[in-house]
Order: structure tokens, then C-alpha cells, then sequence
């Protein structure tokens, strides 16, 4: 599987659906899954359920899962490992820019929360790991970038683990300029 993917703005507009979001990072963390899996894990009917596969489908986020299932019981898996926006591609943050971050914030946060919430039901040794901290620091635009892009690449050099004991540990990113403040033109 490829590593990541930068949708176009076609793909961010398809994503910024919230159901959309969250069925990529299903198939992500929980591997190929069917149309009436997802839709009873989202609370939702099948017929919308395929409609959104299809969507996600269309713009190169999943594939059909041709090594599992039959014509009745089709499955679908994720085409990449995370998916990335560029910026700089994309020319201006419009209308579709920020609906797809919205919707990225959103559920980051829900993730956060959640993750939150079963920290005091976690296993011992894993209480501990992670941390929600946040620094904040004066920086030119070239080295926001370049502090970006150095630590992409150390949260991409992570190695996946099969050593017992090993498990999915969620990494976001979330750099960007503080909300706010005044800019001096």
C-alpha cells in the first residue's frame, strides 16, 4: 500500500463529509471491512453506507478488496496509509480547503476525547505513553516548514512493531499558526 495520498480538490471535497472521514479511518486502523460492517459500526443503512464507499472509491482513497468476499459481499480497503495536504498544490485555502479541515478537526478532536476517556481503562503499561502537550514557538514561515517537514519525517520513520505487546498508537500532527493574533503587514 502506498504511504499517502494528496487529494486533489476534488478528493478534499469528497472527504470533508464527516461519514466519508470516518469510514477511510476505519479502513485504515481496522483493515477491509464490507458495506454492511461499516454500516453498522457508523449507525447507518447500507444503501449509504455503499453510496459513500463509492464516493471514496471514485477519488482513489479505497479499493475493492478483490482477495475477499464474493458479488454479493463485496469488501473495501484502504488505498494508502494516511492522507496529507499540501498547500502549496492547492494555491489558496478555499471554500473546499476548509471544509475537509473542519471536518479533520472535528473528528481529531472526537478521537481525542474518546482516547481521553479510556486512558484510566487502559492497561498498565500503556498509562503513560503519549502526551497531549503543546509547544508554541516564533518562527519565520520557512522554518514552520521546515519543522513540519523534519518531524513528518520522524513520525513517518516509525517502524510498525509485531513484538507482543505492540498495538496501534495514533499520531496527529496539528502545526499551524496560533488563531488570533494580529499580523503587521
Amino acid at each position: 500500500m502506498p504511504s499517502s495520498i494528496t487529494p486533489d480538490i476534488a478528493g478534499l471535497r469528497a472527504l470533508s463529509h464527516p461519514v466519508r472521514l470516518r469510514m477511510l479511518t476505519l479502513l485504515r486502523g481496522e483493515g477491509p471491512a464490507t458495506a454492511t460492517t461499516l454500516a453498522a459500526r457508523l449507525d447507518l443503512n447500507t444503501g449509504a453506507t455503499s453510496y459513500h464507499l463509492r464516493q471514496l472509491a471514485q477519488h482513489g482513497f479505497i479499493e475493492e478488496d478483490s482477495e475477499r468476499g464474493n458479488a454479493r459481499d463485496r469488501w473495501w480497503r484502504a488505498a494508502h496509509e494516511s492522507t496529507r495536504t499540501d498547500f502549496r498544490e492547492k494555491g489558496v485555502v478555499d471554500s473546499d480547503v476548509e471544509a475537509y479541515l473542519t471536518t479533520v478537526a472535528m473528528l481529531y478532536a472526537d478521537r481525542m476525547r474518546a482516547a481521553v476517556s479510556e486512558m484510566a481503562f487502559l492497561p498498565e503499561e500503556w498509562r503513560p505513553v503519549g502526551t497531549l502537550s503543546d509547544w508554541e514557538v516564533r518562527l519565520t514561515p520557512t522554518q514552520a516548514e521546515q519543522l513540519v517537514q523534519r518531524l513528518a519525517k520522524v513520525i513517518e520513520s516509525a517502524d510498525d512493531s509485531d513484538a507482543d505487546g505492540a498495538a496501534p498508537f495514533v499520531v496527529n500532527l496539528n502545526a499551524f499558526p496560533r488563531p488570533g493574533q494580529r499580523w503587521s503587514s
